[in-house]
């Protein structure tokens, strides 16, 4: 089982910084009191792919995402944005990604359009060009109507949109989503789509994990599945599949079973 996972994962190894991954997690490892969250997390993020990172509840996702976009200081290993260290560069490197963490806290004492205005003023942009760009993403995530509602009053969907929105102000070259279409309604979830298609299309690369392994099938072409805080199969959706669904291959790898039908005879009474 060990080698036929080891045969999934990328080799790695220094690259001049114009061929970098768009994103490169290097040796990662981060433990909290005596349990291990993640454990020297290895995972390379091509340029220009649209990159899904599945695993169960616990597994070291949300930890591993936190630490390569600079939320969360590993304990060991490195993680490098287009070739640029997070930790050594912070501002470099955190100028080429947009992040919407799960159940990310935000300044609920603020309007929508607020919201985007002290987000881009604080990125460096300048007055006109924040307006015009909070313009634009408002009216395509459909948050206009709200734009002078305060976020204390959006809805879990009309969070997600409006961090969205946060996360691709300043243009970033790779976005780090983390359960970007939880509680969005699916009109709300199939714009989300188009978006980030776009802009794979036009260059850019997304990192998206989720627990909905057909999301991922269907929107990704690379995944990466996580489990017990290391990284045991990475590279292309159809090689990591083999000749199974996702979902398949994700319960065989991790170690799970699909089973359930049997016991619980009292439902049926």
């Amino acid at each position: 089982m060990r080698e036929e996972q080891e045969a999934l994962l990328p080799a790695y190894g220094e690259q001049p910084a114009e061929q970098a991954p768009a994103l490169q997690m290097s040796g990662l490892r981060k433990t909290f009191g005596a349990t291990i969250a993640v454990d020297d997390v290895q995972l390379a993020v091509p340029r220009g792919s649209f990159f899904g990172l599945v695993g169960p509840n616990g597994a070291g996702k949300t930890t591993s995402l936190s630490m390569a976009v600079g939320l969360l200081r590993p304990d060991g290993g490195t993680a490098r944005i287009f070739g640029v260290d997070v930790w050594e560069s912070p501002e470099r490197a955190k100028a080429l990604v947009g992040v919407l963490p799960d159940g990310m806290a935000l300044p609920e004492r603020l309007t929508g359009r607020e919201l985007l205005t002290y987000t881009g003023l604080l990125r460096g942009l300048d007055a006109t060009t924040v307006a015009a760009r909070a313009d634009e993403l408002l009216g395509v995530l459909e948050l206009t109507s709200a734009e002078r509602t305060l976020v204390i009053d959006y809805s879990a969907g009309m969070r997600k949109k409006i961090g969205l929105a946060t996360a691709l102000l300043h243009a970033p070259k790779l976005l780090v989503l983390d359960e970007p279409f939880e509680a969005v309604d699916p009109v709300s979830a199939s714009t989300i789509r188009t978006i980030l298609q776009r802009f794979v299309a036009s260059g850019g690369a997304v990192v998206l994990s989720s627990h909905v392994m057909d999301l991922v099938e269907k929107l990704c072409d690379h995944v990466a599945v996580i489990t017990r805080g290391r990284v045991v199969a990475s590279g292309p959706v159809a090689q990591v599949r083999g000749d199974q669904t996702l979902e398949q291959a994700f319960v065989h790898l991790v170690g799970g079973r699909t089973g359930g039908g049997e016991g619980l005879s009292w439902l049926a009474s």
